[in-house]
């Protein structure tokens, strides 16, 4: 036979063939599949979560407070509000710490207010506020002596 003359593999007949073995071997095989995967999609869900908390630098559990789009500068900001209270704790550098404070909880309201804005505003407000997490990241450690 010419290769423009070939059969094709699939047609009507053997279509309805499948099915018909479908049907009958469908439900004496789906009990037995079914639990392997859901088994297998809780495991990838679970991967998942583990890698973008990972990512984050958060634990699992608090994953769902960084969520959307400015999920990753709550994160940011929560790492250095972690660290602020640890420098209160020690009672150290307590101008740095209100203002820095203050500056941080202006940052957080600025993403949460960026979520509901169109894409180009969006993204040059969570620049605009990375960039400012990056100058307070650069003076925290600076009045760590790193």
């Amino acid at each position: 036979m010419s290769a423009t003359k070939r059969k094709p593999r699939i047609n009507p007949r053997s279509a309805k063939n499948v099915v018909a073995v479908a049907k009958v071997i469908g439900p004496a095989v789906a009990p037995v599949l079914l639990p392997f995967a859901a088994k297998a999609a809780a495991t990838f869900r679970e991967l998942k979560d583990n890698r973008k908390a990972h990512k984050l630098g958060v634990p699992v559990s608090d994953l769902a407070k960084f969520s959307g789009k400015g999920g990753v500068l709550h994160a940011r900001i929560a790492g250095l509000a972690e660290v602020l209270q640890e420098l209160r704790d020690r009672g150290k550098d307590a101008d740095f710490v209100a203002e820095t404070s203050d500056t941080l909880a202006k940052l957080t309201s600025a993403v949460r207010a960026a979520e509901r804005m169109p894409t180009p505003k969006r993204k040059t407000v969570h620049r605009a506020v990375a960039a400012e997490l990056d100058q307070l990241e650069q003076r925290l450690l600076h009045k760590l002596g790193i």
